[in-house]
């Protein structure tokens, strides 16, 4: 009798048989879209955030770098002059060399810190340096700009100290914080502790059980980094150091702030074009903002490359 149950009900499943409304199976499939339609109810906000705030915006750009800004007649003559005018060339490449020294000084400090971090034995100073790192990673704008020149600008605290102390006037030799490796210190005080907040995750990857391997093999700890530990977390870093490149290269506020036109990168250009420093000129304003589109998609792109190599290596 029981295997005349057993085997209807194999042959009902293997024939497709309809499952009665009221079965377990019924439920678990009108369970299973419940959730389903739940959790895509739940993204509707996201989505619609992203619509509004970054897709409209990023298209209504695109369609403006082609607009005649007098008249709104289709042109390219935006693209050709931000190709043709030498301060608009040198400002893509001030912002690329910016970004990419910051992202540099940021990856390889930053890593170093992160590996400190990491391997700190109190648990709570550990998440207080995460903490605090995420708070520096965010205080950026006019009020880091505003510190910057409180504490090393021309009578800045330190700049003051060290003359007192050594009678040394920094800006005298040569230093200024004005200048284009005077924004690289202060980008680099928002880029390392990003890297130590993006990068400390990422560690966790190397398993305890590799090193013992590789001590028993008689590896000693440059060959273990070299072979097994750095391989494993490049895609990792050079995703960090992308991310990196594209927040320094976004930049506007503390570079406005600190330089005030003195450095020309492409922020500080596209504000010009379109608040108007003498005149405003909306179409190439679009067309600088169509540029660094570009520049970070290319980032962006590399980003997501390095991270899904990466997450072969945590099973995600």
């Amino acid at each position: 009798m029981q295997q005349q149950i057993a085997g209807g009900q194999i042959s009902n499943i293997a024939t497709g048989a309809r499952t009665a409304p009221g079965s377990r199976a019924g439920r678990l499939r009108g369970g299973n879209w419940s959730y389903t339609l739940t959790g895509w109810l739940g993204l509707v906000p996201f989505l619609l955030f992203c619509l509004l705030f970054e897709l409209l915006p990023a298209l209504i750009i695109v369609f403006g770098s082609f607009s005649d800004s007098n008249s709104g007649a289709l042109t390219l003559n935006n693209y050709q002059r931000m190709l043709s005018q030498a301060q608009n060339i040198h400002a893509f490449e001030t912002s690329i060399a910016l970004s990419l020294v910051t992202a540099l000084i940021g990856a390889i400090f930053g890593f170093l810190a992160s590996y400190g971090v990491y391997n700190l034995r109190t648990g709570a100073l550990r998440n207080f340096i995460v903490g605090f790192s995420s708070i520096a990673a965010n205080f950026a704008g006019v009020p880091l700009a505003f510190a910057f020149v409180a504490t090393l600008g021309a009578e800045g605290f330190i700049t003051v100290l060290i003359h007192n102390w050594f009678h040394v006037n920094l800006y005298d030799i040569g230093f200024s914080l004005y200048t284009f490796w005077g924004l690289v210190l202060v980008y680099t005080y928002f880029q390392l502790p990003l890297m130590i907040l993006v990068t400390v995750p990422a560690l966790s990857a190397l398993r305890p059980e590799w090193r013992e391997a590789a001590t028993n093999l008689g590896a000693s700890s440059f060959t273990y980094w070299r072979r097994i530990a750095l391989p494993i977390l490049m895609p990792s870093l050079i995703a960090a150091a992308m991310l990196l490149f594209a927040n320094s290269f976004g930049a506007y506020a503390t570079a406005y702030a600190l330089a005030q036109g003195a450095i020309n990168i492409v922020p500080i250009l596209i504000g010009y074009a379109v608040a108007g420093n003498v005149s405003m000129d909306v179409g190439l304003g679009n067309a600088l903002a169509v540029g660094m589109i570009v520049v970070l998609l290319i980032a962006v792109s590399l980003y997501t490359t390095m991270l899904r190599r990466a997450n072969t290596w945590t099973g995600r």
